[in-house]
């Protein structure tokens, strides 16, 4: 399978709000910047709370200064953390996941926070639909020291695994690579039949699986690789693999209209770990 090597970015982008929620993710992004060996941008966005076309340069003024105090009191916690370098702020107005969509173009990997309920039109959910960069969405930060991975035989997945290959060796986690192939509907209609006979659908996709996860391991000797194929729906296999997990990785198949799979969503919004969506090409 031909690979295309990710542009690498220069630094970690991380949208930061000064909740209490958002510790352990400022906590992840701080440990992905020392480990990439780049400097670390946090990315605060504020709202107006007027209507469009409504003008007070004064409460414009104040929202500004309590951004900048915000993001200042991020860059002392960052540097607690242990922050390498300079820790650089950027104030953006208007809804979060646009700016930060629209900051994440020089940015090697995009960490944010994710509250508890993920309603549509969450920044966790609408952020990595849109970004051509890959988006860690973290709850707490903390978990086992294993990267899942979600996979199959198809070209789009490449990407993620590379992604969590790189995450893993990094922090000096193993990685379990996992194929929920119980998806009939998501075949083309020459594939149909191996769903009828599941010894053939076990053997051909155990095939495409480790072709896929092949060049990784030539890659990566040292890393600790599990693979595992399960005849279950993607998503069920992956929620259970991820209660084991400190990170899980996704590559996404967007929908037609420009959103996240329904895998992606699911994870999202049931994982407990964290989670990436790595795109596989620039969208």
């Amino acid at each position: 399978m031909e690979r295309l090597a990710r542009i690498r970015g220069t630094h970690v982008l991380f949208g930061y709000d000064g909740t209490a929620e958002n510790d352990g993710a400022l906590r992840w992004a701080v440990e992905e910047a020392r480990l990439r060996g780049l400097e670390l941008v946090l990315c605060h966005s504020w709202h107006w709370p007027y209507p469009e076309g409504h003008e007070d340069p004064q409460v414009e003024a104040v929202m500004k200064r309590a951004g900048q105090n915000l993001l200042e009191q991020g860059v002392r916690k960052a540097k607690d953390l242990g922050a390498p370098g300079t820790v650089h702020t950027l104030l953006m107005r208007g809804p979060v996941h646009r700016a930060l969509l629209q900051a994440s173009g020089r940015a090697d990997v995009v960490v944010i926070g994710a509250h508890e309920r993920l309603d549509e039109g969450a920044t966790a959910l609408e952020l990595p639909a849109h970004a051509d960069r890959p988006v860690i969405v973290v709850r707490d930060g903390t978990g086992p020291r294993r990267v899942v991975a979600g996979a199959d035989g198809s070209a789009w997945c490449d990407a993620a695994l590379g992604f969590a290959m790189g995450e893993a060796a990094m922090r000096d986690w193993d990685v379990h690579v996992v194929y929920g192939c119980w998806e009939p509907a998501a075949v083309d209609e020459y594939e149909l039949s191996l769903f009828t006979d599941r010894e053939l659908l076990e053997k051909t996709r155990a095939a495409e699986l480790e072709e896929a996860v092949k060049p990784w391991r030539e890659r990566y000797p040292k890393l600790d690789i599990e693979v595992s194929l399960l005849l279950e729906r993607p998503g069920e296999a992956l929620r259970s693999a991820a209660e084991d997990a400190g990170l899980l990785v996704l590559g996404d198949r967007a929908t037609a209209t420009g959103g996240l799979g329904s895998t992606s969503s699911r994870m999202l919004r049931d994982a407990r770990c964290a989670v990436a969506i790595v795109p596989s090409c620039p969208r």
